[in-house]
């Protein structure tokens, strides 16, 4: 069994449903449960090609039906999926009773989901206990963003269920204005999606900066019927508000801090996966942004799983964990990010290591003698990644083709058959007499010319050879490799990706850019370098990972390039 979400447009009745009579009868106190309270207990659904069909739960689909049909919306509904082998009687049975421990007050069913995070449990171990999905979890959990009176109001009945979620996406200084408006009788208090509106527009209010006001340099518009101030223009206002967001990073960073994660515009802060920690012991300061320009700083808090792990090393004795510990931190480039540029740092040093057979027959004297990896006797034939998005970008590769072109002359040079022209080698052992014969008619000039394709050949993606002969022959990427949409579909690390854009767009667009998705700062960096989008066209850019030697763009390891060469690099004339 699995639980899941489903829209209602796509959950049908099903021909088995035991109740076939009075489904439709005394629908009002459940369809006054769910508008309160939602959908509880999933409903036992299978897939069918209309797309589900429920086996247990008829009532609550018709209660949800009827509050579409009021309403006009109604979000998707938690079911149960039925898998081969499960059986449908007792998952009913077993989800009602796991559902019958519930409290049936939003409030208490938030104070008895949080009483377990405070033990420990996770948000998916607390589903699973109760029969419900994490999404009915983590709306519960939210309540704990809603402050003391709005909880009060909402417990005695006079906010509505629908109020209740949207404040939970609300600060408290905008839960304390709306819960003002809402106790004046004279004031309107905006309800339901409309308080969605009113939290999430557009007006930035002058209470919200969090630098001089005179700074601006803009019109300040009063409210003639109010107290508040607003910025005319909003994108002025970000400018100056990210940068001193930024200056309030550093701050934070000065003060020892292991990081300081800056959160999208209108992202919301949730403890309910996070966990108290000081700054001495691995904590972070968390800056939320919201949509209307108010600043929050939450110090001191550590992801949940982050801390488990800490806490599991700790306990182990690890002396190599410390509270600052940041070895282990998320890497700034993915596994398959990684890999990506891997492959095309490797194809492009075997592309120039065909120009020096001297140093080819070098690199592989010392390979047979130390035995140490720089080598690999098996030819490295470039075979297909899992990600197919990495496939097209090397087959597009000017190395790949350069080393496709020389293998092929090679192949013809040796009198091999077609089959052999991936790896250049026979695989029959009984034909080596008549492969030397054919070497035997060839010059000096042209046997260096297959060792030195061979030796290339054998260069394996992101090892130390590749940062050594990267250095040695001084290779240009620039040559070999131009940004593709492989490689920023590949990021993911924000502070890596503002810094790139810094790099193509100067300090002050990257600040201003700061709090923005991924996807917004890598369209940005995409316009610079194309002149594209009203912005000044960057040329000749090459991201630091794709430089020999390679480097990062933030303060932690999990490039193994950069850890190689710093092992490495006393052995070669390095100018500092």
């Amino acid at each position: 069994m699995k639980l899941q979400h489903i829209e209602l447009s796509n959950l049908k009745l099903s021909p088995v449903n035991v109740r076939k009579r009075g489904a439709e009868d005394e629908l009002g106190e459940l369809i006054a449960s769910i508008r309160s309270l939602g959908v509880i207990q999933p409903l036992l659904v299978r897939p069918n090609c209309d797309g589900f069909e429920v086996i247990a739960g008829q009532r609550r689909l018709l209660a949800c039906q009827a509050l579409q049909a009021e309403t006009g919306n109604f979000g998707p509904v938690p079911c149960a999926l039925l898998e081969n082998g499960d059986d449908a009687a007792a998952l009913e049975a077993s989800l009602a009773e796991n559902v019958a421990r519930l409290p049936m007050d939003e409030i208490d069913q938030y104070e008895a989901f949080a009483a377990l995070v405070a033990q420990g449990r996770s948000v998916a171990e607390i589903a699973g206990q109760f029969g419900v999905t994490e999404l009915l979890v983590k709306r519960r959990l939210a309540i704990a963003s809603l402050i003391p009176p709005v909880l009060k109001a909402y417990r005695e009945g006079e906010i509505e269920p629908e109020t209740i979620q949207q404040l939970t996406m609300a600060t408290p200084k905008q839960q304390k204005a709306w819960l003002k408006l809402f106790r004046d009788p004279e004031e309107y208090a905006p309800t339901g999606r409309r308080l969605k509106a009113w939290l999430f527009g557009a007006e930035i209010p002058v209470s919200s900066a969090i630098f001089p006001p005179e700074k601006y340099n803009g019109n300040i518009v009063s409210d003639l019927f109010g107290e508040e101030r607003y910025f005319d223009d909003a994108e002025k206002f970000w400018k100056l508000q990210t940068e001193a967001v930024i200056h309030r990073q550093a701050a934070y960073l000065e003060e020892g801090w292991d990081d300081v994660v800056i959160m999208e515009i209108g992202a919301h802060f949730h403890q309910y996966d996070k966990v108290k920690r000081g700054r001495t012991k691995g904590g972070k300061v968390y800056i939320a942004c919201a949509s209307n320009g108010e600043i929050a700083f939450h110090e001191g808090w550590l992801e949940a799983k982050e801390a488990e792990r800490r806490d599991r090393k700790a306990a182990a004795g690890d002396a190599g964990e410390t509270a600052g510990d940041k070895n282990q931190a998320r890497a700034e480039l993915t596994s398959a990010a990684m890999r990506y540029v891997d492959l095309h740092r490797q194809n492009a040093v075997r592309a120039e290591l065909l120009k020096s057979p001297q140093l080819a027959i070098r690199l592989l004297v010392a390979s047979l003698v130390s035995r140490d990896g720089l080598w690999d006797a098996r030819s490295q034939i470039q075979g297909a990644q899992r990600n197919e998005a990495i496939n097209v970008s090397l087959e597009a590769s000017k190395a790949v083709t350069v080393l496709a072109t020389e293998r092929e002359n090679l192949r013809v040079l040796m009198g091999l058959p077609q089959e052999d022209s991936e790896a250049l080698r026979k695989r029959d052992a009984a034909s080596a007499p008549a492969l030397l014969a054919r070497l035997l008619q060839l010059t000096d000039a042209e046997i260096l010319r297959v060792l030195t394709f061979i030796t290339a050949g054998g260069v394996p993606a992101g090892s130390a050879s590749v940062e050594i002969l990267g250095h040695l022959l001084a290779v240009d990427m620039d040559q070999w490799w131009t940004p593709d949409d492989a490689f920023f579909d590949l990021l993911r690390d924000k502070p890596a990706i503002n810094a790139m854009l810094e790099e193509v767009a100067g300090k002050q667009t990257a600040g201003i850019h700061l709090a923005e998705t991924a996807k917004a700062q890598k369209d940005a960096i995409r316009h610079c370098l194309a002149g594209t989008g009203g912005r000044k066209k960057a040329e000749k850019w090459k991201p630091r990972y794709f430089r020999f030697p390679m480097q990062g763009y933030t303060k932690r390891k999990g490039l193994p390039a950069v850890e190689q060469w710093s092992a490495i690099k006393k052995h070669f004339a390095v100018k500092q």
